[in-house]
C-alpha cells in the first residue's frame, strides 16, 4: 500500500511530505507547551486538536506537493536522472524546505507577539517590508536565526541524501500508470481543501488556543490573504435592511438630534448642543493616540506596576473614562473608530480600504469650525495607508517621510520630521519625545496664525522592539513592554510640562487614549478585558476632574468632546455623548477582523463569519465567558450595528454630503 502511494519515482516527494508533517507537528507541540496554562488540556479535546491539526497539515502540504507530483507524472521516463530532472528537483526541493523552515520560525515569533497563527496581520507585513524587516532586525538576533535555518536546511538535505531519496527518484523505472495513483490522491486532497474546507473549520473548540493550535500556519496565511475583506451580507447573520436601520436609529439618537432624511436608510442627523446659556467654545485640541496602551498598565485602572505616574495623575485631575473599550486589535481599527465613530466592519479597516476618502470624519466637524487639522506620525505614514486616509480626508500630514509619496489626487500639506529634529529612532519611527517636540513646534506656528488647531498624534514607542532613549526611565530600553509603557508615560509628562510654558496651553484640551490593547489574545473568541483601554481629557481651566464609570467605546469619545464644547454639527456617527448616556445607552463594540461583538452590562453577543452567533455571560472577576441561551432582541441589535456600518460604507453613506 505504502509503495503504491509513493512508488520509487515519488521517494523524494514522500520525504518532502514527511518532513513537513514532522516539522509542523513539532511547531504545534512547541506552541502547545508555550501556552499550556491557557489551553484546554482535557484528553479528548487535546487529541482532537492535534488530529485536526494533522488533517490541515496534510491539506497544506498537498498544495506544495501537487506541482511536483504533476511534474513527476508527465516527465518522460527516458529522461529520469537527466541534468534537467536533477536541476528542477534539487531547486524545487530546496525552495520548499527553505519556505517551510522560514515559516515555522516566523510562526514562533508571530505567536510570541500575537498568540495566534498567521492571520491578516502577517499578510499586511508582506506589504510594509521596510518597517517590518527593521522591526524584526531590532527585536531578534537575525544572524543567529538565519544560521539556525541554514544549518537545519543542510541537516535535512544530508538526511534526505543519506536515506537515498534522491537516488531512488532519479534511478526509478516507475511507469506512468503507477505514478497516476499518488498524483490523483494528492489532486483530490487539494480539490477538497479548495472547494469544501475553510480555515475557520479548524475552530471546533470553546478555547481559542485550541482553535489556533489546530490550524496550520501557512494555510492560515493564504486564507487570510484571500479573505482580507469580507462581505457582511454573505458571511454574517443579517436582518431586513429597514429593520436594521430602524433599530440602529433608535439606539444612536439622543435628545437634541434630528435625522435629516428620516425615511431614508441613512443616519445623517443634526446634533444640537448649544443654547442661550451653553455657548460654543473653540479650544485647541491635541489628541494623543497611544500605541498599545492596555488599561491593565495604569494604577488608576487596577495595576500595581507603578509605571504610569503621569497618566495616573492626569486620571485624577482630568475627565477619566475608566470603563471604555477599544473596537479592535490594531492601530488602523482604532483610527477608524476614533475618526469615523463607526462600528468595525469585517475584514480590513476602512483606513486601508479603497473608497475611503471624502468621508464625514471628525475632521470635517473641525473644518466647519475653522480649525487647522494635522495628523502627526513618527514613521512614514505610508505604513498602513495612514497618509492616504488622513490626507484624503482633509488633514495635513507631519511624518518621517522615507520616500513614499502621496497619491497625486490628494491635495494636502506634508511636512517632514527632519534629521536634526530626531534624537532617537527605531523601525517604527522617532521616539515619543521627538514627535511631541514636533507637535509643539507646529502648534506654535498655527497659534501665530491665530487659528485653532486639531492635532491627531500617533505614537510609536510602545511597540516592539520597545526601544527608546536610554536614561529616561528606570527600566532599560529594549527589555520589554513594561519599559516602553514607562517611557510612554514619561514622554507624555514631559510634553505636558513643556506645553505649560506655551501661550496656547490654557486654551488647549489634551486627550489621551490608546488605539488598542497590548494584546488581544486570550482563551475566548473575544477576550473582553483585552479591549479595556484608558481615555483621559485634560485641561485644568476648562475641564473639571471627574471619573466616569459608564460602559462606552472609542466611537463615543469625540461626540463627547463636541458636547463638551457645545457644538452643533451634522453627524454620521454611531457614537454618543458619554456624559449624556442613560444606563440603557451603555455598550461597547469589540471585535477582530472576523468576530464582531456587542457588550452590554455583563452580556456579550458575538457574530462570526459562518453566519453564526454566540451569546455569553461575561464574568468580570476572572474575565471568563459562559455560553447562555440566545436573546433575539440582543442579537438583532448587534446585527444592526454591524450590518448598517457595512451598508453605509458600500453605498457611499459615509461620504460628505454637499
Amino acid at each position: 500500500m505504502w509503495r503504491k502511494l509513493f512508488p520509487s519515482r515519488f521517494s523524494l516527494l514522500k520525504t518532502f511530505v514527511l518532513i513537513f508533517l514532522i516539522l509542523s507537528f513539532a511547531v504545534r507541540l512547541i506552541l502547545f507547551i508555550w501556552s499550556f496554562s491557557e489551553t484546554d488540556t482535557s484528553v479528548l479535546n487535546l487529541l482532537f486538536t492535534f488530529l485536526l491539526g494533522f488533517l490541515f497539515d496534510i491539506g497544506t502540504v498537498s498544495f506544495f506537493a501537487l506541482p511536483y507530483a504533476i511534474y513527476l507524472l508527465l516527465f518522460p521516463k527516458r529522461f529520469y536522472g537527466s541534468i534537467i530532472d536533477r536541476v528542477f528537483t534539487f531547486f524545487g526541493y530546496s525552495l520548499g524546505l527553505i519556505i517551510f523552515l522560514f515559516s515555522f520560525f516566523a510562526e514562533i515569533t508571530f505567536w510570541e507577539e500575537f498568540k495566534r497563527r498567521f492571520n491578516f496581520i502577517a499578510v499586511d507585513y508582506l506589504i510594509y517590508t521596510n518597517e517590518v524587516v527593521q522591526n524584526i532586525n531590532e527585536s531578534y538576533p537575525i544572524p543567529l536565526l538565519v544560521s539556525i535555518i541554514l544549518i537545519a536546511f543542510l541537516i535535512i538535505l544530508f538526511i534526505t541524501k543519506k536515506r537515498g531519496a534522491f537516488k531512488d527518484t532519479f534511478k526509478s523505472t516507475t511507469p506512468f500508470k503507477d505514478k497516476l495513483v499518488p498524483t490523483l490522491i494528492i489532486g483530490c486532497i487539494v480539490t477538497i481543501f479548495t472547494l469544501f474546507v475553510q480555515n475557520q473549520d479548524s475552530e471546533q473548540f470553546n478555547n481559542r488556543y485550541n482553535n489556533e493550535l489546530s490550524k496550520t500556519g501557512i494555510y492560515s496565511f493564504f486564507a487570510a490573504f484571500r479573505n482580507n475583506e469580507l462581505s457582511y451580507l454573505k458571511f454574517y447573520k443579517s436582518i431586513d435592511e429597514d429593520k436594521a436601520f430602524s433599530i440602529l436609529k433608535n439606539k444612536i439618537k439622543s435628545d437634541g438630534e434630528h435625522f435629516i432624511h428620516p425615511d431614508k436608510n441613512e443616519i445623517l442627523r443634526t446634533v444640537v448642543n448649544s443654547d442661550s446659556i451653553k455657548k460654543p467654545i473653540k479650544p485647541n485640541i491635541i489628541f494623543i493616540c497611544v500605541e498599545s496602551l492596555s488599561g491593565k498598565y495604569l494604577n488608576s485602572l487596577g495595576s500595581t506596576l507603578n509605571i504610569t505616574p503621569h497618566l495616573d495623575s492626569l486620571a485624577q485631575n482630568g475627565l477619566f473614562f475608566n470603563n471604555l473599550f477599544a473596537t479592535g486589535t490594531r492601530t488602523v481599527r482604532g483610527m477608524e473608530a476614533i475618526t469615523l465613530s463607526i462600528s468595525p466592519t469585517p475584514g480590513r479597516s476602512i483606513v486601508k480600504r479603497k473608497n475611503n476618502q471624502g468621508l464625514l470624519t471628525i475632521g470635517e466637524v473641525f473644518k466647519k469650525e475653522g480649525y487647522n487639522k494635522t495628523f502627526f506620525y513618527g514613521g512614514d505614514g505610508y505604513f498602513d495607508n495612514m497618509n492616504t486616509y488622513f490626507g484624503g480626508n482633509g488633514f495635513d500630514i507631519v511624518d518621517r517621510g522615507r520616500g513614499f509619496l502621496l497619491d497625486a489626487s490628494i491635495t494636502t500639506k506634508r511636512t517632514n520630521i527632519e534629521d536634526n529634529e530626531v534624537t532617537f529612532e527605531n523601525a517604527w519611527g522617532v521616539c515619543d519625545e521627538d514627535i511631541y517636540n514636533k507637535v509643539l513646534k507646529e502648534a506654535d506656528k498655527t497659534y501665530q496664525e491665530d487659528k485653532p488647531f486639531f492635532d491627531f498624534v500617533m505614537t510609536t514607542s510602545n511597540h516592539r522592539p520597545y526601544t527608546y532613549p536610554e536614561g529616561k526611565v528606570e527600566i532599560p530600553s529594549g527589555t520589554g513592554r513594561e519599559g516602553a509603557v514607562q517611557y510612554t508615560d514619561y514622554a507624555i509628562g514631559e510634553f505636558l510640562e513643556n506645553a505649560k510654558s506655551k501661550p496656547w496651553f490654557d486654551n488647549t484640551i489634551f486627550i489621551i487614549m490608546a488605539d488598542h490593547c497590548a494584546s488581544s489574545a486570550g482563551r475566548w473568541e473575544l477576550d473582553v478585558q483585552n479591549y479595556h483601554i484608558p481615555a483621559i481629557v485634560y485641561n485644568p481651566k476648562l475641564i473639571a476632574p471627574q471619573s466616569v464609570n459608564k460602559l462606552c467605546s472609542q466611537i463615543d469619545l469625540f461626540p463627547t468632546i463636541f458636547g463638551l464644547m457645545n457644538w452643533d454639527y451634522t453627524s454620521n456617527f454611531f457614537g454618543k455623548d458619554i456624559l449624556k448616556m442613560n444606563a440603557s445607552d451603555e455598550r461597547a463594540l469589540i471585535g477582530n477582523y472576523r468576530k464582531l461583538g456587542l457588550l452590554k452590562d455583563d452580556k456579550l453577543m458575538v457574530l462570526n463569519e459562518q453566519n453564526g452567533s454566540d451569546f455569553y455571560q461575561w464574568n468580570k472577576d476572572d474575565n471568563s465567558l459562559k455560553e447562555i441561551p440566545n436573546d433575539v432582541n440582543f442579537l438583532d441589535e448587534t446585527i444592526s450595528y454591524y450590518q448598517v456600518a457595512d451598508y453605509l460604507y458600500r453605498n457611499n453613506g459615509l461620504k460628505i454630503k454637499e
